[in-house]
């Protein structure tokens, strides 16, 4: 959608957490006429990750919506893009699945793409959309629901929605901190701005002979905001620590310009007023765990 600067975010409450993203909105209209639109949330870009067996799991299908406390009905919008490029008639051409990846898994060829003629292959793999070798899709999946919603003139709309979100990927914290880091893992866990205190623990344990820790992270659009009129009035991130029963510890980090306060041991909230966001939101989770030994 484009932007609407005729309606206000005047509140905003998120919570994050690895099992489910909550978000609760109250858009305000202070215009003298009824205002209908189209609402559009998108989520986080995706690729065919060969950590995720169940590639369609990321695309959010148990997403929820609700409209003043009524649940409303949808639309979904899946496109392909290749380098910035857009290739979703390429592959809507050929009848291969643009969510899903055709159906297909990082391990099994898509069922999508295997069907085709070996000229449609050809001209596949030339664009790039495939692998020439395995046939394994290679486009990134931008995807977003939205709906055509009303907002009353003087009148206050309250949206909520909800969904399981799919956590980046699993890997052991020692190939980012460890004595001989991947450049991409140490980045990945950068990303999420472990501070002064977490950073040296992390250090420890990637450096232990007998623990170690794997991290993960829930990614959410925030920016998306802004196609609204700025600023939210009112914002509030609730983040919730996880903590597996079969781990002795767990620690949770997110970059954020303000400060967080500890709800209690496992929900940090972070509050702001006339909040403008200027960057997506990364949320970390990192999970201690014994040591594997071979």
């Amino acid at each position: 959608m484009g932007k609407e600067p005729r309606i206000v975010m005047a509140k905003e409450s998120l919570w994050i957490s690895l099992d489910k993203v909550k978000v609760e909105y109250e858009f305000r209209n202070d215009s003298d006429q009824d205002i209908t639109t189209e609402v559009a949330f998108p989520i986080p870009d995706y690729e065919l990750d060969p950590q995720m067996p169940e590639p369609n799991w990321e695309g959010f299908d148990d997403f929820q919506l609700w409209v003043d406390g009524v649940a409303k009905k949808f639309q979904t919008e899946s496109r392909a893009f290749l380098k910035g490029k857009e290739i979703t008639a390429l592959l809507r051409h050929d009848r291969i699945d643009v969510a899903t990846f055709g159906h297909g898994t990082w391990d099994k060829p898509s069922p999508e793409i295997a069907r085709l003629a070996s000229s449609e292959k050809k001209t596949l793999a030339v664009a790039g959309a495939i692998d020439a070798d395995d046939l394994q899709p290679q486009w990134t999946v931008r995807k977003k629901y939205h709906w055509t919603q009303t907002f009353p003139a003087h009148g206050t709309v309250k949206i909520r929605h909800e969904y399981t979100p799919v956590p980046g990927s699993e890997n052991s914290i020692s190939y980012g901190l460890g004595s001989n880091p991947y450049k991409q893992a140490a980045q990945e866990i950068m990303s999420m701005c472990p501070d002064g205190k977490l950073l040296p623990t992390l250090k420890r344990l990637a450096m232990s002979n007998e623990k170690d820790a794997f991290y993960t992270y829930v990614d959410f659009v925030l920016t998306s905001a802004n196609t609204w009129k700025t600023p939210i009035e009112d914002f509030t991130l609730t983040v919730e620590r996880v903590r597996p029963k079969d781990s002795p510890a767990s620690f949770v980090s997110f970059c954020w310009n303000g400060p967080i306060r500890k709800v209690d041991e496992d929900h940090f909230e972070a509050h702001v007023t006339n909040f403008t966001p200027s960057r997506e939101l990364r949320v970390g989770y990192f999970i201690e765990q014994k040591r594997l030994k071979f």
